[in-house]
């Protein structure tokens, strides 16, 4: 058994932590850009993405099937998710794959213009979880370079697709500059991990409350379902933030939920949400707040 794993984590004891405003719930709405960061022999990469609105791997060749399926994201999907956002006054953090970003760099200028966050996704749609240290080192530099030229500042949260390295986090403490990671997906709260001989803040992820769900298994088909689901954990989470902070993050695609037959799901869900004391805030909030509110020397850190 690996020695270093948590699985108790704050038990019966959260931190006494309240959210701004006196909001029960905090709520992270997290989209992802990910368009042009897709595997694809055309863009040289060794293999196609085999991930769309069907599963299908195409070898040898390019596939230009997968490649529409993705463009689709950035020419109609993003256009339609951000104008839900705008029409509800509900802020965003953009996970920016900084090889997509550089192949949308409009989406920079939204998020600058809206004051919107962009947290880096890597460089690619990939996995780290094999990566060569020197490899990922080189990585997480040429990604923060990116975001600096196309949006003027650095990322200050991180969140690998799928499985980070074992040394993801140890150089993200090491590149410095980053006040979390969402590399995890293993609480409802912030939490607090030695690094480096240091503490660093981890904002979990969720797979649940996500629009992935209707591609893996079609466990959703209809954008109410997306909504209803979603629901259901506000529900849960508002009424356990009345004794303890607590913490739901959304993720959504923008080839995914921008489909004209599932938007009107995220549309539900935002104006449902707006009927309850939820606080709408961008994960670099929601870090700042907890860093500021319940310091790594106050938390049960393991």
């Amino acid at each position: 058994m690996n020695s270093s794993r948590d699985f108790y984590g704050y038990g019966d004891q959260p931190p006494k932590v309240r959210w701004p405003e006196n909001k029960d719930l905090a709520v992270s709405f997290v989209l992802n850009i990910e368009e042009g960061a897709e595997f694809s022999l055309s863009a040289g990469d060794p293999y196609n993405e085999d991930t769309h609105e069907v599963r299908n791997r195409i070898e040898g060749f390019a596939d230009l099937c997968m490649e529409s399926h993705f463009e689709y994201g950035a020419r109609a999907g993003y256009w339609r998710i951000m104008q839900a956002f705008e029409q509800a006054g509900v802020p965003l953090t953009l996970n920016a794959c900084a090889r997509g970003l550089l192949a949308t760099p409009w989406v920079a200028d939204k998020a600058r213009t809206r004051g919107d966050e962009l947290c880096c996704h890597g460089w690619r749609w990939e996995s780290h979880a094999a990566m060569p240290l020197e490899e990922e080192r080189a990585l997480i530099a040429r990604c923060v370079n990116t975001f600096v030229q196309l949006s003027g500042k650095p990322p200050v949260g991180w969140h690998t697709k799928s499985s980070a390295s074992t040394n993801t986090r140890k150089l993200l403490v090491e590149h410095g500059g980053f006040l979390y990671d969402s590399d995890a997906y293993n609480d409802d709260l912030p939490y607090y991990q030695t690094v480096e001989g240091r503490p660093h803040l981890i904002l979990p992820y969720g797979f649940d409350t996500n629009d992935m769900r209707f591609f893996v298994n079609h466990d959703l088909v209809l954008g109410q379902h997306f909504c209803d689901y979603t629901m259901d954990a506000v529900q849960t989470l508002l009424r356990e933030g009345k004794h303890a902070p607590r913490m739901l993050t959304i993720g959504l695609h923008t080839r995914i939920i921008g489909r004209p037959g599932r938007i009107q799901g995220l549309i539900s869900l935002l104006a449902e949400l707006k009927k309850h004391p939820v606080w709408f805030a961008r994960r670099e909030d929601i870090a700042r707040h907890w860093l500021r509110e319940s310091p790594a020397v106050s938390t049960n850190e393991k």
